[in-house]
């Protein structure tokens, strides 16, 4: 049901498409006859180009993992309070496009920072090719600006990275071997205030698997803080298991081809996908060149373009 859900919603663009610029032809000609003006043929035009544009970009969505939900990490880096912030600044970024896109947000799990904003933060995006568009993210982002936190007023430069992961479905079969976990709980802390800040019903899982790459045991670590209950939790955290050993089975068969995972750097100078200049008025995307001054419009989760360009520069 969902692929011929998938086909349909092609079908439709198409057909959305042609309609479209079938409308566009009328209006030239009704145009040169005189009965419409050329303000009403430019938006039917800009229309034709936005529905092509969207069509276009979905169709560079191949890969067998675009269409899931995403699984999307902010975390602090160099920086202190000021770093801390930021991270906050981009969980609002995000939850803004999540809500544009009409998606479903969750906050999985959430620690505050010391004295303000948030240290790391995780969340659980579900609609059709969140992870698709959301993997432009993956890397760290660069803030610059006359800090608040500062009492020189200094310009300060600071980091976070945000790591993304496709969301696996009941039609993805990945084995987990569920004695080799164990399990920590503890008391959840940021939002919530009643029973979730008051019993350990957080949980942080651990589970030893081997890296492809290097041969090695490595620990996989997760936290999970979103419900009340703690058997809740645990599944969530199972779930989001199973969403990063699908990923690393994804690079292993892809390692030659694979770049999500090349952007991922130290979250520190020198490693950033993206710089945020306040002062300057400027956002810069260093993979694709693509930059532009509405700070105020990209903060505020319109980040449409900065993806698109991504996801062009890639295919």
């Amino acid at each position: 049901m969902k692929d011929v859900s998938n086909i349909k919603s092609s079908i439709n663009a198409y057909k959305k498409i042609q309609e479209s610029v079938e409308e566009l032809c009328l209006a030239f000609d009704f145009n040169k006859d005189g009965i419409i003006g050329e303000e009403e043929v430019d938006e039917i035009y800009k229309n034709v180009i936005i529905l092509l544009g969207d069509l276009e970009l979905k169709n560079t969505l191949r890969s067998e993992e675009d269409h899931f939900g995403a699984i999307l990490k902010i975390n602090a880096g160099a920086g202190g309070v000021e770093a801390q912030d930021w991270v906050e600044m981009l969980y609002r970024m995000y939850s803004r496009w999540s809500e544009n896109k009409k998606y479903k947000v969750t906050v999985i799990n959430y620690l505050e920072g010391d004295d303000a904003g948030i240290k790391k933060v995780t969340l659980q995006v579900d609609g059709d090719y969140a992870f698709g568009y959301l993997k432009s993210e993956n890397g760290v982002h660069r803030l610059v600006r006359v800090s608040p936190y500062n009492a020189k007023g200094k310009r300060m430069t600071s980091f976070a990275s945000v790591s993304v992961v496709p969301l696996v479905d009941d039609t993805i079969e990945i084995n987990v071997n569920l004695g080799d976990i164990t399990w920590d709980t503890f008391r959840s802390s940021g939002a919530g205030g009643q029973n979730v800040n008051k019993v350990e019903t957080g949980v942080r899982l651990h589970y030893n698997h081997k890296n492809f790459t290097t041969g090695k045991i490595e620990e996989i670590i997760i936290e999970n803080t979103e419900s009340r209950s703690q058997f809740t939790n645990k599944n969530n955290a199972i779930r989001l298991l199973k969403s990063q050993l699908y990923e690393l089975e994804l690079k292993k068969r892809r390692q030659t081809t694979m770049k999500i995972e090349a952007d991922k750097k130290k979250i520190e100078w020198g490693s950033q996908i993206r710089s945020y200049i306040f002062d300057d008025k400027r956002i810069k995307d260093h993979r694709t060149g693509w930059q532009t001054t509405n700070i105020q419009s990209v903060m505020d989760g319109n980040i449409d373009d900065l993806i698109s360009a991504y996801l062009n520069h890639n295919n």
